[in-house]
């Protein structure tokens, strides 16, 4: 297997270290659950798991049927485009305050005591 090499002043080794250093996962905290580019897909995945958006999404496509059409389409999808986009807007905002977090965790300053 690979072994670990730990190399505490760099001083010439830096060279080395860097190309070492690239086969290992660094220790940087991630909690959040979101990127940019994977925001909105996984937080619609995410929440039309919830029985209620089933639901929703069932009344709105169920009144695209012009024998069933009970109400205009576009007030059919209001409740529903109204409780995703809430609960995008919460999801997000608790996400970007994790990732402060995060951020703020791994700009600690950290003390290293070596024999």
């Amino acid at each position: 297997g690979k072994h670990r090499i730990v190399i505490p002043c760099l001083g010439h080794f830096k060279e080395e270290y860097e190309k070492v250093s690239k086969l290992y996962m660094n220790n940087k905290i991630r909690t959040t659950k979101y990127t940019l580019w994977n925001f909105l897909p996984r937080n619609l995945f995410e929440q039309f798991h919830r029985v209620a958006n089933l639901y929703f999404l069932f009344l709105v496509v169920l009144n695209w049927v012009p024998l069933v059409e009970a109400f205009q389409k576009e007030i059919t999808m209001l409740p529903l485009v109204a409780v995703l986009t809430i609960i995008a807007v919460k999801d997000g905002l608790e996400d970007y305050s994790r990732y402060k977090m995060d951020k703020q965790i791994n700009n600690l300053v950290t003390k290293v005591y070596s024999r």
